[in-house]
Protein backbone atom coordinates (compact mmCIF):
# COMPACT_ATOMS: atom_id res chain seq x y z
CA UNK A 1 0.00 0.00 0.00
CA UNK A 2 1.45 3.45 -1.04
CA UNK A 3 1.94 5.76 2.09
CA UNK A 4 -0.25 8.75 1.95
CA UNK A 5 -0.88 11.86 3.87
CA UNK A 6 -3.30 12.38 7.00
CA UNK A 7 -6.15 13.94 5.17
CA UNK A 8 -7.11 16.99 3.45
CA UNK A 9 -9.50 17.29 6.45
CA UNK A 10 -7.51 16.87 9.09
CA UNK A 11 -6.42 20.31 10.45
CA UNK A 12 -9.69 21.55 10.55
CA UNK A 13 -10.91 18.60 12.56
CA UNK A 14 -8.04 18.42 14.78
CA UNK A 15 -8.40 22.39 15.67
CA UNK A 16 -12.61 21.83 15.63
CA UNK A 17 -11.82 19.29 18.45
CA UNK A 18 -9.30 21.45 20.25
CA UNK A 19 -11.57 24.56 20.35
CA UNK A 20 -14.86 22.29 21.97
CA UNK A 21 -12.84 20.56 24.59
CA UNK A 22 -11.03 23.09 26.02
CA UNK A 23 -14.67 25.02 26.68
CA UNK A 24 -16.84 24.42 29.59
CA UNK A 25 -19.73 22.42 28.69
CA UNK A 26 -22.50 25.06 28.64
CA UNK A 27 -20.41 27.12 25.97
CA UNK A 28 -19.22 23.61 24.00
CA UNK A 29 -23.02 22.56 23.67
CA UNK A 30 -23.51 26.05 21.76
CA UNK A 31 -20.77 26.04 19.84
CA UNK A 32 -21.42 22.25 18.93
CA UNK A 33 -24.96 23.16 17.92
CA UNK A 34 -23.51 24.91 14.69
CA UNK A 35 -21.20 22.25 13.69
CA UNK A 36 -22.44 19.24 11.68
CA UNK A 37 -21.53 15.73 13.14
CA UNK A 38 -21.28 16.67 16.48
CA UNK A 39 -23.37 16.73 19.73
CA UNK A 40 -22.94 17.18 23.35
CA UNK A 41 -24.38 14.44 26.09
CA UNK A 42 -24.65 12.90 28.96
CA UNK A 43 -23.38 9.81 28.28
CA UNK A 44 -23.76 6.74 30.85
CA UNK A 45 -20.19 6.09 31.97
CA UNK A 46 -20.38 2.21 31.15
CA UNK A 47 -21.35 3.14 27.69
CA UNK A 48 -17.50 4.26 27.16
CA UNK A 49 -14.24 2.34 26.37
CA UNK A 50 -10.94 3.58 26.03
CA UNK A 51 -9.14 4.69 22.50
CA UNK A 52 -7.67 1.51 21.07
CA UNK A 53 -5.04 3.96 19.66
CA UNK A 54 -4.11 5.98 22.74
CA UNK A 55 -0.40 6.49 22.84
CA UNK A 56 -0.42 7.01 26.79
CA UNK A 57 0.10 4.25 28.75
CA UNK A 58 1.46 5.55 32.19
CA UNK A 59 -1.64 7.38 34.39
CA UNK A 60 -0.04 8.89 37.51
CA UNK A 61 -2.57 7.52 40.22
CA UNK A 62 -1.70 10.39 42.83
CA UNK A 63 -2.86 12.75 39.79
CA UNK A 64 -5.81 11.03 39.26
CA UNK A 65 -7.06 11.02 42.76
CA UNK A 66 -6.79 14.50 43.08
CA UNK A 67 -8.26 14.97 39.97
CA UNK A 68 -11.50 12.31 41.28
CA UNK A 69 -11.61 14.89 44.26
CA UNK A 70 -11.99 17.73 42.14
CA UNK A 71 -14.54 16.08 40.18
CA UNK A 72 -16.63 14.86 42.97
CA UNK A 73 -16.75 18.33 44.54
CA UNK A 74 -16.92 21.08 41.78
CA UNK A 75 -18.37 18.45 38.94
CA UNK A 76 -16.28 17.97 35.62
CA UNK A 77 -16.06 21.46 34.22
CA UNK A 78 -14.38 20.49 30.58
CA UNK A 79 -16.21 17.51 28.30
CA UNK A 80 -14.25 14.66 27.31
CA UNK A 81 -14.44 13.93 23.02
CA UNK A 82 -15.98 10.38 21.95
CA UNK A 83 -16.94 9.12 18.85
CA UNK A 84 -19.68 6.45 18.56
CA UNK A 85 -19.32 2.61 17.35
CA UNK A 86 -22.52 1.47 15.72
CA UNK A 87 -21.55 -1.95 16.04
CA UNK A 88 -20.47 -2.05 19.69
CA UNK A 89 -22.72 0.15 20.57
CA UNK A 90 -20.33 1.76 22.58
CA UNK A 91 -18.45 5.60 22.77
CA UNK A 92 -15.02 5.43 22.27
CA UNK A 93 -12.89 8.10 23.68
CA UNK A 94 -10.85 10.57 21.50
CA UNK A 95 -9.72 12.92 23.81
CA UNK A 96 -10.07 13.05 27.70
CA UNK A 97 -9.19 9.38 29.00
CA UNK A 98 -7.35 10.77 32.07
CA UNK A 99 -10.69 12.76 33.35
CA UNK A 100 -12.83 9.63 32.36
CA UNK A 101 -10.82 7.79 34.39
CA UNK A 102 -11.26 10.16 36.72
CA UNK A 103 -14.70 10.11 36.99
CA UNK A 104 -14.81 6.05 37.09
CA UNK A 105 -12.99 7.00 40.66
CA UNK A 106 -15.17 9.64 41.47
CA UNK A 107 -17.86 7.18 41.39
CA UNK A 108 -20.37 8.96 38.85
CA UNK A 109 -22.08 7.20 36.39
CA UNK A 110 -22.46 9.80 33.46
CA UNK A 111 -19.93 12.25 32.11
CA UNK A 112 -20.84 14.90 29.60
CA UNK A 113 -19.19 14.36 26.15
CA UNK A 114 -18.42 15.64 22.95
CA UNK A 115 -19.84 13.19 20.42
CA UNK A 116 -18.57 12.55 17.32
CA UNK A 117 -21.21 10.59 14.74
CA UNK A 118 -18.19 9.66 12.31
CA UNK A 119 -14.13 8.97 12.62
CA UNK A 120 -12.19 6.91 10.35
CA UNK A 121 -9.05 5.08 12.48
CA UNK A 122 -6.63 7.10 11.03
CA UNK A 123 -8.55 10.35 12.54
CA UNK A 124 -8.98 8.71 15.56
CA UNK A 125 -5.13 7.71 16.11
CA UNK A 126 -3.93 11.24 14.77
CA UNK A 127 -6.39 12.99 16.93
CA UNK A 128 -5.37 11.07 20.04
CA UNK A 129 -1.73 11.54 19.52
CA UNK A 130 -1.25 15.04 18.41
CA UNK A 131 -3.78 15.92 21.24
CA UNK A 132 -1.09 14.59 23.57
CA UNK A 133 2.08 15.75 22.33
CA UNK A 134 0.33 19.36 22.25
CA UNK A 135 -0.26 19.23 25.97
CA UNK A 136 2.79 17.50 27.00
CA UNK A 137 1.53 14.58 28.25
CA UNK A 138 3.45 11.96 26.89
CA UNK A 139 6.82 10.65 27.96
CA UNK A 140 8.86 10.53 25.01
CA UNK A 141 8.46 6.36 24.49
CA UNK A 142 4.74 7.00 24.93
CA UNK A 143 5.82 9.86 21.78
CA UNK A 144 7.41 7.61 19.89
CA UNK A 145 5.27 4.45 19.83
CA UNK A 146 2.48 7.32 18.45
CA UNK A 147 4.57 8.08 16.15
CA UNK A 148 5.51 4.36 14.91
CA UNK A 149 1.62 3.20 15.22
CA UNK A 150 0.69 6.48 13.09
CA UNK A 151 3.11 5.83 10.40
CA UNK A 152 2.75 1.73 10.23
CA UNK A 153 -0.91 1.47 10.71
CA UNK A 154 -1.92 4.07 8.37
CA UNK A 155 1.02 4.67 5.87
CA UNK A 156 1.57 8.14 7.04
CA UNK A 157 4.77 9.65 5.71
CA UNK A 158 7.13 11.72 8.38
CA UNK A 159 7.00 14.72 6.52
CA UNK A 160 3.50 14.94 6.92
CA UNK A 161 3.51 13.63 10.27
CA UNK A 162 5.53 15.94 11.41
CA UNK A 163 3.45 18.99 9.83
CA UNK A 164 0.18 18.09 12.10
CA UNK A 165 2.89 17.75 15.16
CA UNK A 166 4.21 20.93 14.68
CA UNK A 167 7.55 19.30 14.76
CA UNK A 168 10.50 18.90 13.00
CA UNK A 169 11.18 16.09 10.49
CA UNK A 170 14.19 15.67 12.76
CA UNK A 171 12.48 15.39 15.62
CA UNK A 172 10.45 12.92 14.23
CA UNK A 173 13.61 10.88 13.44
CA UNK A 174 15.16 10.86 16.72
CA UNK A 175 11.97 10.39 18.95
CA UNK A 176 11.59 7.03 16.88
CA UNK A 177 15.19 6.22 17.24
CA UNK A 178 14.74 6.23 20.95
CA UNK A 179 12.75 2.54 20.14
CA UNK A 180 16.04 1.33 19.36
CA UNK A 181 17.31 1.33 22.84
CA UNK A 182 17.43 -1.64 24.91
CA UNK A 183 13.73 -2.09 26.53
CA UNK A 184 15.39 -1.87 30.41
CA UNK A 185 16.78 1.61 28.88
CA UNK A 186 13.08 2.25 27.38
CA UNK A 187 11.19 1.81 31.17
CA UNK A 188 13.85 3.65 32.47
CA UNK A 189 13.20 6.69 30.03
CA UNK A 190 9.36 6.57 30.78
CA UNK A 191 9.80 6.21 34.73
CA UNK A 192 11.79 9.33 33.95
CA UNK A 193 14.99 7.56 35.99
CA UNK A 194 16.88 9.09 33.13
CA UNK A 195 16.13 11.91 30.65
CA UNK A 196 15.75 11.91 26.94
CA UNK A 197 19.29 14.09 27.12
CA UNK A 198 20.54 10.41 28.47
CA UNK A 199 19.07 8.56 25.96
CA UNK A 200 19.75 10.23 23.09
CA UNK A 201 23.80 9.50 24.60
CA UNK A 202 23.02 6.39 24.95
CA UNK A 203 22.13 6.13 21.25
CA UNK A 204 25.82 6.89 20.71
CA UNK A 205 26.97 3.65 22.57
CA UNK A 206 27.15 0.05 20.55
CA UNK A 207 23.79 -1.76 21.11
CA UNK A 208 23.99 -4.59 23.18
CA UNK A 209 25.67 -4.87 26.60
CA UNK A 210 28.29 -2.44 26.07
CA UNK A 211 24.97 0.33 26.37
CA UNK A 212 22.96 -1.79 28.89
CA UNK A 213 26.27 -1.18 30.93
CA UNK A 214 26.97 2.73 30.35
CA UNK A 215 23.15 3.05 31.37
CA UNK A 216 23.70 1.42 34.77
CA UNK A 217 26.68 3.25 35.41
CA UNK A 218 24.93 6.56 34.14
CA UNK A 219 22.05 5.79 36.74
CA UNK A 220 24.24 4.56 39.74
CA UNK A 221 26.53 7.38 39.31
CA UNK A 222 23.45 10.04 38.74
CA UNK A 223 25.36 11.31 35.31
CA UNK A 224 23.99 14.51 34.19
CA UNK A 225 23.19 14.67 30.44
CA UNK A 226 27.18 16.09 29.72
CA UNK A 227 28.10 13.67 31.88
CA UNK A 228 26.33 10.83 29.67
CA UNK A 229 27.52 12.39 26.38
CA UNK A 230 31.10 12.23 27.50
CA UNK A 231 30.81 8.93 28.49
CA UNK A 232 29.53 7.46 25.64
CA UNK A 233 31.77 9.79 23.59
CA UNK A 234 34.87 7.30 25.46
CA UNK A 235 33.31 4.42 24.62
CA UNK A 236 32.55 4.65 21.04
CA UNK A 237 36.32 5.89 20.89
CA UNK A 238 37.40 2.47 22.41
CA UNK A 239 35.32 0.60 20.22
CA UNK A 240 36.26 2.89 16.88
CA UNK A 241 39.96 1.73 18.83
CA UNK A 242 39.62 -1.55 18.94
CA UNK A 243 38.03 -1.94 15.63
CA UNK A 244 40.78 -0.51 14.14
CA UNK A 245 43.49 -3.34 15.66
CA UNK A 246 41.49 -5.85 14.95
CA UNK A 247 40.88 -4.76 11.19
CA UNK A 248 43.98 -4.73 8.71
CA UNK A 249 44.88 -2.22 6.94
CA UNK A 250 48.16 0.09 6.00
CA UNK A 251 49.46 2.50 8.51
CA UNK A 252 48.11 5.17 6.21
CA UNK A 253 45.12 4.19 5.75
CA UNK A 254 44.42 3.88 9.41
CA UNK A 255 45.98 7.31 9.89
CA UNK A 256 44.15 8.89 7.50
CA UNK A 257 41.05 7.45 9.12
CA UNK A 258 41.72 8.38 12.81
CA UNK A 259 42.65 12.21 11.21
CA UNK A 260 39.32 12.09 9.23
CA UNK A 261 37.21 11.14 12.78
CA UNK A 262 38.76 13.69 14.93
CA UNK A 263 37.69 16.12 12.11
CA UNK A 264 34.25 14.85 11.89
CA UNK A 265 33.46 14.13 15.28
CA UNK A 266 32.48 10.96 14.10
CA UNK A 267 33.23 6.91 13.41
CA UNK A 268 34.86 7.14 9.92
CA UNK A 269 36.17 3.91 7.84
CA UNK A 270 38.67 3.83 4.73
CA UNK A 271 37.62 0.59 2.63
CA UNK A 272 40.16 -0.98 0.39
CA UNK A 273 41.81 -3.96 -0.45
CA UNK A 274 45.58 -4.43 -1.20
CA UNK A 275 45.91 -1.13 -3.55
CA UNK A 276 45.13 1.64 -0.87
CA UNK A 277 44.88 3.64 -4.27
CA UNK A 278 41.49 3.12 -4.62
CA UNK A 279 37.70 2.11 -2.10
CA UNK A 280 35.49 3.75 -0.54
CA UNK A 281 34.54 6.09 2.68
CA UNK A 282 32.24 5.49 5.24
CA UNK A 283 30.92 8.07 7.38
CA UNK A 284 28.71 6.60 10.66
CA UNK A 285 25.93 9.34 11.83
CA UNK A 286 23.72 8.35 14.83
CA UNK A 287 20.95 11.74 14.30
CA UNK A 288 19.92 14.08 11.87
CA UNK A 289 21.57 16.38 13.84
CA UNK A 290 24.94 15.20 14.25
CA UNK A 291 24.51 14.23 10.02
CA UNK A 292 23.92 18.16 10.15
CA UNK A 293 26.87 18.70 12.11
CA UNK A 294 28.98 16.27 9.87
CA UNK A 295 27.61 18.18 6.55
CA UNK A 296 28.69 22.03 8.36
CA UNK A 297 32.34 20.53 9.10
CA UNK A 298 32.76 19.42 5.79
CA UNK A 299 31.62 22.79 4.08
CA UNK A 300 34.00 25.05 6.45
CA UNK A 301 37.01 22.92 5.73
CA UNK A 302 35.84 23.54 2.14
CA UNK A 303 35.91 27.39 2.62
Amino acid sequence: MARQALGKGLDALIKQTQEVSNLPTEQAAQVVQETPGMSVQAIEVSKIVPNRFQPRRVFDEEKLQELAASIKEHGLTQPIVVVYDTGLDKYEIVVGERRFRATQLAGLTTIDAIVHKHLTDQELCALALIENIQREDLNPIETALGYRNLMNKFYVKQVDLAAYCGKSKATISNTLRLLELEPEIQQALQDRTITEGHARALLMVPAGSARVDAFTKIVKAKMSVRQAEQLADRLLKDTQRKERKSRPGTPDVLYFEQELQEVLGTKVEVKCGKNPAKGSLVIHYHTLEQLNNIADRLKHKML
